[in-house]
């Protein structure tokens, strides 16, 4: 164990204390005085795997000269978990490696003592897998002699053979415990069993129903359609930088699965629901990973290690995590909160405004393979601050380029300052103007690209991920929804909250109704029916919000999946309620309650703040439940101020019902899925839903009206003073995948209704293919 192995070594050394939880606290002590008070730390084990051969390769340590792990170290103070794996390789093994080679499996606690209890050592290991092609030739090693005598490979088989043995020559581990999963995922990953797995990902695949989004363009004259050919090739751009951001190599994956797509019905397969995904991470499946770094590219490293007459070098498998990383790619891999949140202490006030933008990114310095200039850096971290356009300045130039040509060739004067101001952020990485041009756009052809949403950045909703969406204006539709807009000071002057958290400065937010031509970027999965932007704090203060919404994506939604929910899961009487204007009614007036309710808010101690930046990475899923239960709640007070009509009150409210089910199946760990599940569970407790002997719903009118102000009230308030942990216990108590849903989603899974849609757009094809 890595407890023996140090024991004579680097007692200066000094670690990170962990709690016994496995968090950081913050605290640093010498190593010979960590394992003397038993506390917890961190290290790394380091596995090499030869994928042909099926082997482990071994190292023999020179004291106790036992075989063990292809490396262990422990986690230095300061330092990080991949940091300290990847120059284990290097000093023990003369192996160089780049981050995407490793691939975190679990984390293993080890708790043990050795030398007559005389040594403590309490520690979290996080447990790497390198996947090579081949055995990589020994000679081709450069040991470190005063730690390692030598090395082998040994077959996954034999290796756990000796182990259950008791051979005396390895050092033992228990793989029979929590350390057996290292086996078990070998095992389980390389089964011959393809037809199972096309059939499990085709069930997958099911899930979606694929359509084609069409769009009338009759209204655009040649003018009109050359500009939009120029702005869907830059939409297409946003594609590239999303995947980018969701992943460091899943750029590399997308193109190898691409490559490899014609080989069989599964590579095939893989391909569909990767697209899908836009990652190898299932969006219906809580994040789960559909894909593994088997399926994963390979790549050749020729410099890894020491030149071997006739092996043209090391061919690795790049590495993804099984676990999706809630940073995504905007930062580091192995950063976690502490880590950040300490750094930005350190920073200037400008500096920390960079660092939790929504528009820079996250690396270190100890990366070789971050190749940006430092913007901004504390020299005593080893993070630093890259804009995006610096990050994705190779998209983002080609962008630029196109919109610039698109704007010279629109006669229309909001959409060619949208379109010039657009390019100009992409470069300048200064966003307001182009959001201020994008609010006021007032053309026929309807443009949202750039970074935007941050529902990819888990662990803090900072960072902004890249999209695009293009579509047609629907005139007549949207002149219909003024009503809205003009109402939206009274909607936040009687908001279920106290007064002192009301703004007067809410602006009205124009309302857009588009026919979806193209979307791209930060859309996968489950395909959104309206936005609401911009983001910024300081614009939605200033100037309000803007909102789009996507017709035709609505309608879809609603016949393929809506319509089939209501006949399973709705009481008969009350089936005939779910009708389409309605559930469009509601999303439209959830995107205006994303514009009331508190942004920009002032903490107990007088300091102001605001709402995404205190509940950080509750942010989204409050938000958009606030959107949702605040939406229904203004509709009851637009039909009883008599400006909706009375017929559409019982209407809503079945539909918003038959809706529920049909966001929660998007899963919990999509901040619209857990947020319905919270409105669900709380609408339910209150008797607002009636669950019924044959397991189908209804809505107790009696009920439903004070059931959604109470809710209403409860996450404004949350919201209103920022408080993260009365946040984090609702949704606790809430945000469950409780029976009543499981059992409702299981009738929707039984009979195979789509849970979304899979949108191709056979306009952009052929508008691309004569161009």
């Amino acid at each position: 164990m890595m407890g023996d192995r140090d024991e004579q070594h680097e007692e200066g050394r000094r670690f990170d204390i962990c709690t016994k939880a496995g968090l950081e606290t913050g605290i640093s002590k010498p190593r010979s005085v960590v394992h003397k008070d038993e506390d917890y730390h961190r290290g790394v084990h380091v596995w090499i795997f030869a994928e042909s051969t099926q082997e482990l390769l071994l190292q023999k340590r020179a004291w106790p000269g036992l075989w063990d792990i292809s490396s262990a170290n422990h986690v230095s103070a300061g330092s990080t978990s991949l940091v300290t794996a990847r120059r284990g390789l290097l000093e023990e093994l003369g192996l160089s490696l780049p981050n995407d080679a490793f691939e975190l499996l679990f984390v293993f606690q080890q708790e043990c003592d050795t030398n007559g209890e005389k040594f403590i050592n309490n520690e979290f290991n996080d447990v790497y897998l390198v996947t090579t092609l081949a055995p990589i030739p020994l000679e081709a090693f450069t040991l470190q002699e005063s730690k390692v005598s030598a090395v082998k490979y040994i077959s996954v088989q034999e290796y756990k053979h000796l182990h259950v043995k008791g051979d005396p020559q390895y050092v033992p581990y228990n793989f029979h415990g929590q350390y057996g999963q290292l086996f078990d995922i070998i095992t389980e990953r390389y089964q011959d069993n393809v037809e199972a797995k096309c059939l499990i990902l085709q069930k997958k695949l099911n899930r979606y129903a694929s359509i084609s989004v069409d769009a009338e363009l009759t209204d655009l004259n040649e003018e009109d359609k050359e500009v939009l050919v120029l702005i869907i090739q830059a939409a297409r751009l946003m594609d590239d930088i999303f995947y980018n951001q969701a992943w460091y190599s899943n750029a590399s994956l997308r193109e190898w699965l691409n490559q490899q797509s014609q080989l069989s019905e599964f590579d095939m397969l893989k391909l569909k629901y990767y697209l899908i995904n836009k990652c190898p991470w299932s969006s219906l499946d809580e994040d789960e990973a559909f894909l593994t770094t088997a399926d994963s590219a390979v790549k050749l490293l020729p410099e890894a290690t020491r030149k071997v007459v006739g092996w043209k070098g090391l061919e690795y498998k790049a590495a993804f995590p099984l676990v999706k990383p809630p940073g995504a790619s905007f930062y580091p891999p192995d950063m976690d909160k502490m880590e950040f949140e300490l750094w930005v202490k350190g920073l200037s006030d400008d500096e920390k405004k960079d660092a939790t933008s929504f528009f820079s990114v996250i690396r270190r310095h100890s990366d070789c393979h971050s190749n940006n200039i430092v913007v901004s850096s504390n020299p005593t971290s080893d993070l630093y601050i890259i804009p995006f356009s610096q990050e994705y300045f190779s998209f983002l130039a080609k962008a630029a380029e196109l919109l610039h040509k698109a704007g010279d060739l629109t006669t229309s004067p909001s959409l060619k300052r949208l379109l010039h101001s657009k390019a100009e952020a992409f470069l300048s990485n200064d966003y307001y103007d182009s959001d201020i041009a994008w609010m006021e756009l007032d053309s026929k052809l309807d443009v949202t690209i750039g970074p935007y949403e941050t529902y990819e950045d888990v662990l803090f909703g900072y960072k902004a991920a890249f999209e695009a969406f293009i579509g047609i204006r629907d005139d007549k539709a949207t002149a219909q929804l003024k009503i809205f807009g003009d109402h939206l000071k009274d909607l936040e002057q009687n908001l279920p909250m106290d007064d002192m958290y009301k703004s007067e400065d809410v602006t009205f937010a124009p309302i857009r109704i588009i026919q979806l031509v193209y979307n791209s970027g930060d859309v996968k999965g489950p395909q959104i029916l309206a936005f609401n932007l911009p983001n910024d704090e300081r614009i939605v203060k200033d100037r309000g919000t803007s909102m789009v919404m996507l017709k035709n994506v609505s309608e879809a939604k609603f016949k393929l999946i809506l319509q089939p929910i209501a006949e399973l899961c709705i009481v008969k009487e009350q089936q005939e309620l779910v009708d389409f204007d309605s559930f469009f009614t509601h999303t439209i007036c959830h995107e205006c309650c994303h514009g009331i309710g508190p942004h920009t808010i002032t903490l107990p101690g007088g300091q102001k703040s605001t709402v995404r930046l205190e509940l950080q990475e509750l942010h989204t899923t409050l938000e958009e439940a606030k959107a949702d239960i605040v939406g229904l709640w203004a509709l009851n007070f637009l039909i009883s101020k008599d400006l909706l009509p009375k017929t559409l009150v019982k209407s809503i409210y079945v539909s918003f019902l038959a809706s529920c089910f049909r966001t929660v199946r998007f899963g919990l760990t999509e901040a619209h899925g857990k947020g319905q599940a919270l409105q669900f569970n709380w609408l339910l407790e209150k008797g607002a839903y009636v669950l019924h002997p044959d397991d189908t719903f209804s809505v107790d009118f009696d009920k439903i009206e004070g059931a959604v102000e109470g809710l209403s009230r409860e996450i404004l308030t949350i919201q209103a003073k920022g408080d993260k942990d009365f946040a984090q216990k609702l949704l606790e108590k809430y945000g469950q995948m409780t029976e009543p849903l499981t059992t409702a989603l299981g009738k929707l899974a039984n009979v195979e209704v789509p849970v979304d849609i899979a949108p191709n757009f056979p306009v952009v094809t052929k508008l691309l293919h004569n161009n």
